[in-house]
């Protein structure tokens, strides 16, 4: 990041979101817990939402974020019969902030088709994973200063005002900072053939760039998984709870082919389906630029009387998050459920 900040006085931020998704990945996936005849870890980060700035003014650097934060997880326990049987499910962290502490992370669990085993779960989760989690997502503010600091500010070296040189030097001549200095990262450089490729495939990529995020929901419909995999992907059903004629193969469309919705609003192609469990698509809304799409992956999960529908999105423009979750809890879930009856409405 180019600095133009004479003395360090103006107010300089950087946006730090896809840096966060790639942390959390590096030092959360893969927590684990085990307990007697019982074990869990984090699979996967499923979402990440919300803002992540680094910002510096008069030569102090301070970071501003507010995140949604939900984990997949699984794991294994042996019941009585001594079969051993997996399960998988979610950790939702509603908020973390900028100025949250240890006392202020809440964690909210969600395991998916529960059982008399997997309910067994929950205690372990709750005494042994995630305090372990609550351990690493505090030192996230702490990792973003020290990591983005020096890219929005000029050297010291370079600084003639005094009042601005001391905010800084105190803040380099922390314990972390000294430690920083000490390991420098290599500089990358510039006339490289490594660099000079990575900047040409960029300058002739045709695909518009976005700042991106991801969105997780997980709505529940009282039918079976078969059930609710036809309806989302038969065209006269689809018709029925879109009002609107559907542009798709007919049940069950092919991996690879390409469908429309609501009468061009939503479009995209069938990446992968399995037959009453997954369905991938690329999915992109009329008024997105030109060649982006978003991947949408909606998992069904049985349970006894219910499915659950956990759905992920990645690749969602920033600053369109509100609207897909909206529009797709209103035309997809809520028109869904009026249609054939497949649960309350709220």
């Amino acid at each position: 990041m180019v600095v133009h900040n004479p003395n360090n006085w103006h107010w300089v931020d950087k946006n730090c979101i896809d840096w966060t998704r790639q942390y959390f990945n590096e030092k959360l996936v893969n927590i684990s817990a085990v307990g007697d005849d019982k074990d869990v870890f984090v699979k996967s980060i499923s979402s990440v939402e919300g803002d992540v700035e680094v910002c510096q003014r008069k030569g102090k650097v301070i970071s501003l974020f507010d995140l949604k934060v939900v984990f997949e997880i699984k794991g294994h326990s042996v019941s009585q019969s001594k079969k051993e049987g997996e399960f998988s499910g979610s950790i939702t962290v509603p908020e973390l902030a900028y100025d949250s502490t240890e006392d202020d992370l809440q964690f909210d669990i969600s395991i998916y088709n529960e059982d008399a085993d997997s309910e067994k779960m929950r205690p372990l989760i709750k005494k042994e994973l995630l305090p372990k989690l609550r351990d690493s997502l505090i030192k996230f503010g702490h990792d973003l200063i020290t990591t983005h600091s020096s890219d929005i500010q000029l050297s010291s070296d370079k600084v003639n005002s005094t009042y601005t040189k001391a905010n800084q030097e105190t803040a380099q001549n922390t314990p972390a900072a000294a430690k920083k200095a000490s390991n420098p990262t290599p500089p990358v450089q510039k006339n490289s053939p490594s660099a000079a490729a990575a900047a040409k495939s960029e300058s002739n990529s045709s695909v518009p760039k976005y700042n991106t995020s991801t969105l997780h929901l997980e709505p529940t419909f009282n039918t079976t998984a078969e059930q609710l995999y036809i309806t989302l992907l038969d065209q006269q059903r689809v018709a029925a709870w879109s009002r609107s004629n559907p542009s798709m193969g007919s049940f069950p469309p092919e991996e690879g082919s390409e469908f429309s919705l609501f009468g061009g609003s939503i479009s995209g192609k069938f990446l992968k389906l399995v037959p009453n469990e997954k369905i991938v698509q690329l999915w992109r809304l009329e008024d997105w630029k030109s060649g982006h799409y978003a991947q949408l992956d909606m998992q069904l999960i049985q349970g006894a009387g219910e499915t659950k529908m956990v759905v992920k999105w990645s690749g969602i423009p920033v600053g369109e998050e509100d609207r897909v979750r909206g529009n797709f809890e209103d035309y997809y879930i809520r028109s869904i459920k009026i249609t054939f009856g497949f649960g309350a409405v709220l």
